[in-house]
């Protein structure tokens, strides 16, 4: 702070204490995305697990009960239902008491003790495609074990795949919701602060007094800028370290490059939620602006769908958002040791947003005060 100018150093600091001392803001700051974190953690899951089956087991041999065995062992499944026709079955799935049905053929043990591939046909609830999808994957797995295949499946006894899970072995779902909330959560904080800042003082009367100030427009954006970087870093890094004392993943890459990517992504924010700010006439509209933002910035980051499956134009549009590159950056920080030549690959992208949002808002905020 001694770097500082009086100016500046009163405007920042003025600037952490109308964002400190007011018992409701710390209220926002701080327990929203602590409780978020824990909530989405264990929410937003793509695993499958306590899934109840159906079994129309229509052969008595050794290899089907084997087969029905390892299914009731399988730890992804909680309740196995033996039916005896396939009314029975077809009501199960009807009524949504089993996500999946197995239809074990009367062959079934005599080809696998011929030495042939074995086929049981399995019936998926298409109202739960994802789940179901899942659940067929784990099935053929299980399948392969006792030299079966089941249908619609490309798995095979005779010529086997077996696949490997690089960085995450286990496919322990949490290792990739984590990181990226930390990014997420970061990423709406620092729009919040910086679009409330401006919008803050408009509503308490202030915002006339720092038009007629000597403190220049640069200064008035440094002090807005530094309270959400010091307070969106250090939410930042609590969530990275629940992720690695709290929920156990693991982290294998640099600390240094993962917080210099952390506080690119804050300043490419910020600039935006300046732009919000200086737009907005109270706190309520700044709020609105800095969602209405946040929401498609993390649908189109590669979060939920890869950016690979989206449409070209909205390609080209998550690229330029730093959400995008920072996402890349903490999941191979946290599992990969992602090499330093790939974190400066999607450091650099991020740099350039936040001086052309950065530079935009100092126009914006110029034409306002001018």
């Amino acid at each position: 702070m001694r770097l500082l100018n009086p100016r500046l150093r009163a405007q920042i600091v003025k600037e952490l204490l109308s964002i400190l001392r007011d018992p409701r803001s710390r209220l926002v700051l701080v327990v929203p995305p602590l409780v978020q974190l824990l909530i989405f953690s264990f929410a937003a899951s793509l695993e499958v697990n306590h899934v109840d089956l159906a079994v129309y087991n229509r052969d008595t041999g050794q290899a089907s009960y084997e087969l029905l065995a390892q299914i009731g062992a399988a730890g992804f499944v909680g309740h196995v239902y033996t039916v005896h026709s396939p009314d029975q079955r077809r009501a199960l799935i009807d009524r949504q008491q089993v996500i999946a049905a197995i239809d074990i053929p009367p062959d079934f043990s005599r080809h696998i003790a011929a030495g042939r591939t074995a086929t049981a046909q399995v019936i998926l609830d298409g109202r739960r495609s994802n789940a179901a999808q899942i659940t067929l994957g784990y099935l053929d797995d299980i399948a392969a074990r006792v030299g079966a295949t089941l249908a619609g499946s490309d798995q095979s006894a005779r010529d086997p795949t077996v696949a490997r899970h690089w960085f995450n072995p286990n496919l322990i779902y949490r290792w990739y919701i984590v990181p990226s909330l930390s990014g997420i959560l970061t990423t709406i904080i620092a729009l919040i602060v910086t679009a409330l800042s401006i919008a803050r003082e408009r509503e308490l009367g202030t915002f006339d007094q720092l038009m007629v100030s000597p403190t220049t427009i640069f200064e008035i954006i440094v002090a807005k800028v530094v309270p959400a970087l010091m307070i969106g870093t250090a939410l930042g890094l609590v969530m990275i370290g629940a992720g690695v004392f709290l929920f156990g993943v693991p982290f294998r890459g640099s600390f240094l490059l993962l917080l210099m990517s952390l506080l690119l992504l804050i300043l490419s924010v910020v600039g935006i939620g300046l732009t919000i700010s200086a737009i907005s006439s109270t706190q309520q509209q700044g709020i609105l602006g800095a969602f209405a933002v946040a929401v498609p910035m993390i649908v189109m980051s590669g979060f939920a769908t890869p950016v690979e499956n989206m449409p070209r134009a909205l390609q080209w549009v998550a690229q330029s958002l730093p959400l995008t590159h920072f996402l890349v950056i903490v999941q191979g920080c946290f599992v990969k040791a992602l090499p330093p030549a790939v974190v400066f690959a999607e450091a650099w992208p991020m740099a350039v947003i936040a001086l052309v949002t950065l530079a935009v808002a100092h126009a914006v905020v110029r034409r306002k005060l001018g």
